[in-house]
C-alpha cells in the first residue's frame, strides 16, 4: 500500500477524488437550479421563499468550495467545466421554475439524490480511515437531511 502525504492509501483516495468530483458536478447544479429559482419565484410566498432560496444556493456555494478543496487535498484535481459537471451530474434540473411547490419539489428531489451520492462516500472514506473526508460527508448529511424534513412540511401545509 503506498501512502499520500497526508496519510491515506492512494488508490483508496483516487476513488473517493473521483466520488467527491461526482459530488461537486451535482452541487454545481444543485447550485444552479437553487439561482434559477431564486430568480423566477412568484406567488404569495415570493418574499419568505425567495429569501429561503438565497440562504440555500449561499450555502451550496460554500459547499462546492469546501468539497473541490478536499478533492485536492486527497492530490486530485477538481473538476471546473459545466461541461464536466453536466456530463456527470444525476440531479434533476429545474428550468423556468416560478411556482413555488414545483420549486420545493425540486430541492428536495435533488437533496435526495446529493444524499444518495454522500452516503456512498462516507461508507468509502471510513473504509480508508479518511476521517477528513468522513467528517464533511457526516456534516453535509445531517444538515441536507433536516433541509429536507423541513421543505416536506412546507409542502404538507400546501397540499
Amino acid at each position: 500500500m503506498i501512502l499520500n502525504s497526508i496519510g491515506l492509501d492512494t488508490v483508496k483516495t483516487k476513488e473517493l477524488a473521483d466520488d467527491l468530483n461526482n459530488l461537486l458536478a451535482n452541487f454545481q447544479l444543485y447550485y444552479q437550479n437553487l439561482r434559477g429559482i431564486h430568480w423566477n419565484i412568484k406567488g404569495k410566498r415570493f418574499f419568505d421563499l425567495h429569501v429561503k432560496f438565497e440562504e440555500l444556493y449561499t450555502d451550496a456555494n460554500m459547499k462546492v468550495d469546501l468539497i473541490a478543496e478536499r478533492i485536492l487535498t486527497l492530490g486530485e484535481t477538481p473538476l471546473h467545466t459545466f461541461q464536466d459537471y453536466a456530463a456527470k451530474a444525476q440531479v434533476p434540473v429545474g428550468k423556468n421554475i416560478s411556482q413555488d411547490e414545483k420549486a420545493i419539489v425540486l430541492i428536495v428531489d435533488s437533496l435526495s439524490e446529493l444524499l444518495k451520492i454522500e452516503r456512498v462516500i462516507l461508507e468509502k472514506s471510513a473504509d480508508a480511515n479518511d476521517e477528513g473526508t468522513n467528517s464533511m460527508m457526516s456534516d453535509f448529511i445531517t444538515e441536507q437531511e433536516k433541509t429536507v424534513w423541513m421543505m416536506k412540511a412546507w409542502l404538507s401545509e400546501t397540499m
